[in-house]
């Protein structure tokens, strides 16, 4: 009986879960650049039961031989593996506006190990000074003329420089070369992630690698292809539609295993007041 309190319980939790990874999907999806998180759901290891006894032989002595029975396998419920961005580029939007940068993939060859295409990211200054990445472009100049991101995270050059423009009347070609109304140049640096499942999420859009090492530069990298495009953001790839179908239907696996959890409620109150009479 309590086996199916454990089996229910980690049910809830696992829809719990996902809701809220839903529910974030859905509250970004007319953010630039945001890649929507999916999650996979695994059973727990089966256990196999097996009942131990022993049967009395008939001697002179008594003797006693131990043996045990096969029940059968058994699991104690579902879980939330992991949790990981899509990274599928989103769709462009037009906005003219030029401190607005879309990122746009063309060719990214598949890593050898798992077959994922690759994908470029801008890199930008994280809160304490290290490197971070982002695909959101929606760029913009703060009070000193620094080139920041929304949030007002740094936006780095190549060489891993901020860049400091006189105002925004700036122009960014497709290979990344950025040119100031005062002759400013510099070129927005892009880092190439041969496995993108290998970066972490943060927030504000931002991710980092695991071991803390930097992306490849992907000016140098041979075999991919991609371009920046001035006055144009890249959408949200949240599938708004499938979102919401994916919450309700979290939302009825939850219900269902609260109307269990009830039900083992209510058998538990029956064993304890009224078997226990008898």
């Amino acid at each position: 009986m309590f086996r199916g309190f454990y089996t229910v319980a980690s049910g809830m939790i696992t829809q719990q879960r996902r809701t809220d990874m839903l529910t974030n999907n859905m509250a970004n999806a007319n953010t630039p650049g945001f890649k929507a998180d999916q999650s996979s759901l695994r059973a727990f290891p089966e256990m196999l039961l097996q009942r131990f006894e022993s049967q009395s032989v008939p001697t002179e002595k008594g003797l006693n031989l131990p043996f045990n029975k096969t029940i059968g396998p058994i699991n104690t419920g579902v879980y939330m593996q992991e949790v990981m961005p899509n990274y599928i580029q989103g769709a462009l939007n037009t906005t003219d506006q030029r401190t607005d940068i879309a990122l746009i993939d063309i060719n990214m060859p598949p890593n050898e190990e798992n077959g994922v295409n690759g994908s470029v990211f801008y890199t930008v200054q994280g809160p304490t000074g290290e490197v971070r990445y982002t695909r959101n472009g929606d760029f913009t100049l703060d009070g000193q003329g620094f080139l920041t991101t929304a949030s007002g995270h740094y936006v780095l050059d190549e060489q891993g420089n901020t860049i400091q423009l006189a105002n925004d009347q700036f122009s960014v070609g497709e290979n990344g070369q950025l040119t100031g109304a005062n002759g400013e140049v510099a070129r927005l640096g892009v880092g190439f992630a041969a496995n993108p499942y290998q970066l972490v999420k943060e927030g504000d859009g931002l991710f980092r690698t695991e071991d803390g090492n930097p992306l490849a530069n992907a000016y140098n990298e041979a075999g991919i292809q991609f371009r920046l495009q001035q006055g144009a953001l890249e959408r949200s790839n949240v599938d708004v539609s499938r979102t919401m179908t994916d919450m309700l239907t979290a939302y009825r696996a939850f219900e269902a295993n609260q109307k269990v959890l009830q039900a083992y409620d209510k058998s538990m109150e029956k064993a304890a007041n009224e078997i226990g009479r008898l």
